[in-house]
């Protein structure tokens, strides 16, 4: 039987992102294994106020008190949850970016606020209270 020969020495730990010459594939090899891991969640978390995090998630269905939970600390599930919610409240705040800018003018309470502001440096306090009146009412 021969004698056991030692183990050839190793490559020392590659980084995730290697320099690979494939057009960035490399990097979005890192983004997308820092994702499965919920990295990038758990850093969006920490930038999160904490009523910011309550209102991510009540839309996740969750408990308010999990607001002051590490991402890391919680469940697969729910950590999916909140990934979720935070695409969906994204996605409508974009729905709504897109349909003033689609309307091609300022949102109307912004003209009754514009006259407003003019009343009030003209001292016009009755104006000024008959345009608070409307931008309470809501503009249309």
């Amino acid at each position: 039987m021969a004698a056991a020969q030692p183990l050839a020495k190793t490559q020392p730990h590659l980084s995730v992102v290697q320099p690979d010459g494939r057009a960035g594939f490399g990097a979005l090899r890192a983004e997308l294994h820092a994702r499965t891991e919920d990295r990038d969640l758990a850093e969006l978390w920490t930038e999160l106020a904490t009523p910011e995090r309550k209102t991510v998630l009540a839309s996740a269905r969750m408990e308010p008190r999990d607001a002051t939970r590490s991402v890391e600390h919680m469940a697969k599930c729910d950590r999916d949850a909140i990934r979720a919610a935070i695409g969906r409240m994204s996605r409508y705040a974009q729905q709504l970016q897109n349909r003033l800018e689609e309307s091609g003018r300022p949102h109307p309470s912004r003209e009754l606020a514009a006259n407003a502001r003019r009343a009030l440096s003209d001292g016009d306090t009755r104006a000024v209270l008959h345009w608070l009146d409307l931008i309470e009412r809501g503009a249309k």
